[in-house]
């Protein structure tokens, strides 16, 4: 059991995330993010990935409490010991991927995504893509609507409402999942190693466009898209070990 002496209380905007951090502060008191040993968040799942993406890297760790709608990345809500809580906490450490953009008009772009990485068409048309992994074309085109790459820790967001399969955290893998796929019909994913690179071409880009979307950063009009996990990037997060990652990972599979 590791013993943190100085917390961070943060929260959203949400009424009950600002009630839950003012009584939980005049509890254990309030230090600067930057000094303290644990940052607390308070809010939902969207709230949690902004937290993730500023402290990545930083080597703090973040214990999130769900003040928010689904709160699948949040630990359940108590004022009580809330220190001890903290202390038994499992560490979740993990690389993000890391997304590379080009878009029709030759502009750059780089994003880093915890959960996903998704394209999707900008028009009334489908997109056409072309998929590439580690250099050879696994797809010469793909109709759909869109196309993600998720994380084990992001399979059960978008990936999931899209049929992609669900990936136990500890899992080497990496998602690709059509969204809307017309054309190959009968393809429906892919589990990639977590290693690989995959590059999708936007073919016929500026009679279909595509936007690329990393978490919540957004490029419109892209060309190409190259996405790989970063091996020197890491964020870190602790939930409660009676209700762990693992687990909701798990029991999401058995849901209803």
């Amino acid at each position: 059991m590791t013993q943190f002496s100085t917390l961070a209380f943060i929260a959203s905007t949400a009424d009950e995330a600002q009630k839950a951090a003012k009584e939980l502060k005049a509890i254990y008191g309030d230090h600067d993010p930057e000094q303290a040993d644990v940052i607390v968040a308070l809010g939902g799942d969207g709230f949690m990935l902004h937290t993730l993406h500023k402290t990545m890297n930083s080597g703090k760790r973040v214990y999130g409490m769900n003040r928010g709608s689904v709160g699948f990345l949040m630990n359940r809500y108590s004022t009580e010991d809330l220190r001890e809580r903290i202390a038994s906490a499992v560490d979740n450490a993990f690389h993000p991927l890391e997304m590379r953009t080009v878009d029709v008009n030759g502009n750059a772009f780089t994003a880093l995504a915890i959960n996903e990485v998704y394209l999707f068409r900008q028009s009334y048309q489908a997109a056409k893509l072309k998929v590439i992994v580690d250099g050879k074309v696994r797809l010469d085109e793909l109709t759909c609507d869109g196309l993600l790459l998720a994380t084990p820790a992001g399979s059960t967001a978008y990936n999931l409402s899209a049929h992609g399969p669900i990936l136990p955290l500890e899992a080497p893998l990496l998602a690709l999942t059509p969204v809307s796929p017309f054309r190959p019909r009968r393809w429906r994913g892919a589990l990639l190693p977590n290693r690989v690179t995959v590059e999708i071409e936007i073919l016929e880009a500026e009679k279909r466009p595509v936007n690329a979307v990393a978490d919540h950063q957004e490029v419109k009009s892209v060309g190409r898209v190259q996405i790989a996990e970063s091996e020197k990037l890491t964020a870190r997060i602790l939930s409660d070990p009676d209700h762990s990652w693992s687990d909701r990972i798990l029991a999401e599979q058995f849901s209803n």
